[in-house]
């Protein structure tokens, strides 16, 4: 096999799918799903036994088989779902990447009707939305409404949008959770220990208490049982692997529901992050727990239901790709799954349970030839103190695999995880002919309790020696070329980068951070108001106090803004104007000491976008700008349409 002659375009990879994120209503018989419209993600809506062969409709008439839902014409539409009782779709939007989250509703038995805000305040953040079986018309919202650094929880009617305060925070709660006969409460303590409460008119009755060391995120997942009476949650209680239990809420004691020898619950990744779904499979309707997922170097289910266990493999055979969003109506019957895998996109089919029948329903990247992508391929490294790292290899596809440029591709989090599965960065750079390197270092979740907790006080210690070894790994196998290496990631990868660049200069030939911060004082002290209490296990225990004289001073010589004068491979910068998280001043600090003694730097800052860029537009000119970077620094190809605009 040879390497296509033409590269697959920016275009190709960072374009809107035709179709995406196919979601079953709970009647079974109508299918939502993602499309383009005047090119921005929508909400459509077909008949799951409609001609998914035939195109959607793209202007304001419905087609014969698909209608669009929602019309936004300023931001794609990431995240949706249907109503308990599928008579509403409910879909989240933010402004140009502020992350106040909004929760509108789409009536589809009145199609004719326009999306409506039913948290239309400016300046507001919707934290969560939490919708039970047994209140089909209610959802239950979470709103720092009232102030900034405080969340208070509603019942908000779908129909009416009347709002209605459920609680009050009084000041400690940083998290609520509705059951279906309880209100819960979680807070922090100054310890950083979580605890767990029953709150009822304003008085609190304890339930059971968690280690914040073991917990720096708090519990997640956190579901309630159908029942009311306890939790489903993931648990390290006397273990390094996490594992499902059941909390009883009248009691506060922990009984064991599911495990696995080697991997974790796969968790905190899915809870975080939209693309990929959550560890627990439920029953959209019940609540009903149907299966956990496990995440080696590949993906493993256990069943939990009876049913579950017969539909399962009949879904599984259906692709050599790991199962990854499913849903299915009230009985059981009718499912509706897509898959990832590390060379293909994704592909949707439909199953029913009834006769046996599958039908792919439809391909997000039709145009992308698996055959032209680069498999990704696990292995495990060794670190200069022993500590095992997970790594993810990925090499061009048609390439002679010796002393090839190489990109060092950094996850971001830290409290994050690479897998193996389909991910169109990566792609890129192996078409572009680089050898990617993806380290899951000290740090990233999902590899245990003891590899997390190793990267407690070693930002710019130990989590960037896994990051040297590993490259040191890879020149030993003979396919990375020392000499043309450069680290690239976002927002916790894009630290990574300007570490490598500043503390270890020698060891790049360029860098590339994409979101990411220069100065960890800066990052702490500018945490939103309402996460504050929340960052106590996180921020504080794994990178420092900066009310602590000591600590901020050990933190601003772990940031990269205080070793900027060591940079001499050449940087380029990429940040969001609107980013809550990291600030643009990370980067633009890093852009005005680096021009001011001349040295070479890039910068592209984006007006429309937050911490990570969403519209289409804003990553083709975001991979564009990286893969010329990288092609006047490590040598790699570009595309045409890339050279022609250089």
């Amino acid at each position: 096999m040879t390497v296509p002659s033409e590269p697959i375009t920016v275009e190709e990879l960072f374009g809107l799918p035709t179709r995406s994120g196919a979601l079953l209503s709970p009647d079974g018989t109508r299918v939502a799903y993602l499309a383009p419209w005047r090119d921005r993600l929508n909400v459509f809506v077909r008949g799951l036994d409609s001609d998914w062969d035939a195109p959607d409709q793209v202007d304001d008439a419905d087609g014969p088989d698909a209608r669009r839902v929602t019309a936004d014409t300023r931001r794609n539409i990431d995240t949706f779902f249907w109503s308990a009782d599928g008579r509403y779709l409910l879909f989240l939007q933010d402004a140009a990447g502020d992350e106040n989250w909004h929760l509108h509703r789409v009536d589809t038995d009145r199609p004719g009707e326009p999306a409506v805000d039913l948290t239309p305040f400016p300046g507001v953040r919707m934290t969560e939305v939490q919708l039970l079986p047994n209140l089909p018309g209610t959802a239950f919202v979470q709103l720092n409404l009232r102030r900034p650094d405080l969340i208070d929880v509603f019942e908000l009617d779908l129909t009416t949008g009347e709002l209605t305060t459920v609680a009050e925070n009084p000041g400690d709660v940083v998290r609520w959770l509705r059951t279906p006969d309880r209100l819960l409460a979680f807070t922090i303590e100054e310890s950083g220990d979580h605890e767990l409460w029953q709150w009822s008119q304003g008085e609190r009755r304890p339930i059971a208490r968690f280690s914040g060391t073991d917990f720096p995120f708090g519990l997640t997942p956190t579901v309630p049982t159908p029942d009311g009476t306890g939790l489903w949650i993931g648990s390290v209680r006397g273990s390094d692997r996490t594992r499902l239990v059941r909390l009883d809420l009248d009691t506060g004691e922990q009984a064991g529901v599911d495990s696995h020898p080697v991997f974790d619950l796969d968790t905190p990744r899915p809870e975080a992050d939209p693309r990929f779904p959550s560890s627990l499979i439920l029953h959209p309707t019940t609540g009903e727990l149907l299966g956990a997922r496990y995440l080696g170097a590949r993906q493993e289910i256990h069943a939990l239901d009876a049913h579950f266990a017969d539909v399962l493999p009949r879904l599984a055979a259906l692709s050599d790709g790991d199962l990854a969003h499913v849903s299915s109506d009230a009985t059981g019957r009718h499912w509706v799954a897509d898959f990832t895998h590390d060379r293909d996109p994704g592909v949707t089919w439909s199953y029913d349970h009834g006769t046996g029948q599958a039908r792919r329903l439809f391909r997000p990247y039709p145009h992308l030839d698996p055959a032209r992508l680069a498999p990704v391929t696990p292995v495990t490294v060794t670190a200069r103190d022993g500590i095992s790292l997970p790594v993810h290899v990925t090499l061009p596809v048609g390439t002679e695999p010796h002393r090839l440029p190489t990109v060092l591709l950094v996850h971001g989090g830290p409290w994050y995880r690479d897998g193996w599965g389909y991910d169109p960065e990566v792609q890129l750079l192996a078409n572009r002919g680089y050898a990617v390197l993806q380290v899951n270092f000290r740090g990233s979740t999902g590899y245990g309790k003891a590899h997390m907790q190793a990267a407690i006080g070693q930002f710019a210690g130990r989590m960037h020696d896994d990051l040297i070894d590993a490259v040191a790994w890879a020149t030993e196998q003979g396919w990375a070329d020392p000499d043309r290496v450069a680290i690239y990631g976002s927002s916790y990868g894009g630290y990574a980068a300007l570490v490598g660049a500043a503390f270890t200069p020698d060891r790049f030939a360029a860098a590339v951070s994409y979101t990411g911060m220069s100065d960890l004082v800066d990052l702490v002290e500018s945490v939103v108001p309402f996460a504050r209490r929340m960052v106590v296990n996180s921020y504080l225990r794994y990178i420092g106090d900066p009310d602590d004289p000591q600590q901020r001073a050990d933190m601003l010589a772990r940031s990269p803004i205080s070793r900027v004068d060591d940079i001499t491979a050449p940087v380029l910068l990429i940040h969001g104007a609107n980013d809550v998280r990291v600030a643009p001043g990370n980067s633009e600090r890093i852009v005005d000491a680096l021009r001011s003694r001349g040295a070479e730097v890039e910068y592209l800052l984006n007006e429309n976008e937050g911490h990570w860029f969403i519209n289409q537009d804003s990553n083709i000119e975001l991979y564009r700008t990286l893969e010329r970077f990288l092609a006047r620094h490590l040598g790699g190809r570009t595309s045409a349409a890339t050279a022609t605009e250089a």
